[in-house]
């Protein structure tokens, strides 16, 4: 049965990676910040892993090793989105942004490798957004909420770089935008009233995509940035 890891598994679209998953026939390794949820079949919770710490990665790996297996695929969708305007930016909350964004994937991914819980045809995806794209930014959108986009942006260059590093060991990272989705999250920066136009989709629509898309995901697609559901 396949292992697939979530960091990042408490609420919104992990907890609905972590049902998709563990339902379709896989044993699931989901990773969060504070106490875990109650227990589900073929769920394995780890709880007590905060992202934005420097530890986090070996914390992981030393429970984890616990296990003697091996994880098909990873899925990086731990995120946090604080609310900025060009009046009022704030210093903590971008720095809260880049850590668990664009920083702690490279430690979390940097010690799953080491630890050789990973081999060739395994599968490393990093959830980003679309608002992170300069391309698709749009003047008509305006300015503002730097430390979320802009640290999406790095993530985009941090699964490249990744990529790179990797892809002589067979292991293939995927920068992926599951699209705009009706959370707690987008709902807590006041995106709850582009829902309706901008065609959200709930977290168990999103993870029910991704999960898709991840099957067919390979070396060959390495390194590039996908919208399994389209931009949005």
């Amino acid at each position: 049965m396949p292992n697939v890891l979530i960091v990042g598994a408490s609420k919104g679209l992990g907890d609905a990676l972590v049902k998709e998953y563990s339902t379709t026939g896989n044993n699931v390794f989901a990773i969060t910040r504070g106490e875990p949820p109650e227990p589900m079949p073929r769920v394995t919770y780890i709880g007590g892993i905060d992202v934005a710490t420097e530890r986090a990665g070996r914390d992981l790996v030393s429970v984890l090793n616990q296990y003697n297996m091996k994880i098909e695929t990873v899925i990086i969708t731990a995120g946090y989105f604080g609310a900025e305007s060009f009046d009022e930016p704030s210093w903590e909350k971008e720095v809260k942004m880049y850590t668990i964004s664009s920083i702690a994937p490279v430690f979390l991914v940097h010690h799953i490798v080491k630890a050789n819980l990973v081999s060739k045809g395994s599968k490393i995806m990093l959830v980003s957004s679309e608002s992170g794209s300069i391309t698709l930014r749009h003047e008509s959108e305006g300015g503002g909420n730097y430390g979320h986009h802009a640290s999406k942006a790095a993530l985009n260059m941090v699964g490249k770089l990744l990529s790179l590093d990797l892809k002589d060991k067979g292991i293939a990272v995927g920068i992926v935008h599951p699209g705009f989705m009706r959370t707690e999250m987008t709902k807590s920066v006041g995106f709850d009233k582009f829902w309706d136009d901008g065609g959200a989709v709930t977290p168990d629509q999103a993870a029910k995509s991704l999960v898709e898309f991840t099957k067919g995901f390979d070396i060959g697609k390495t390194g590039e940035y996908w919208a399994p559901r389209g931009p949005g």
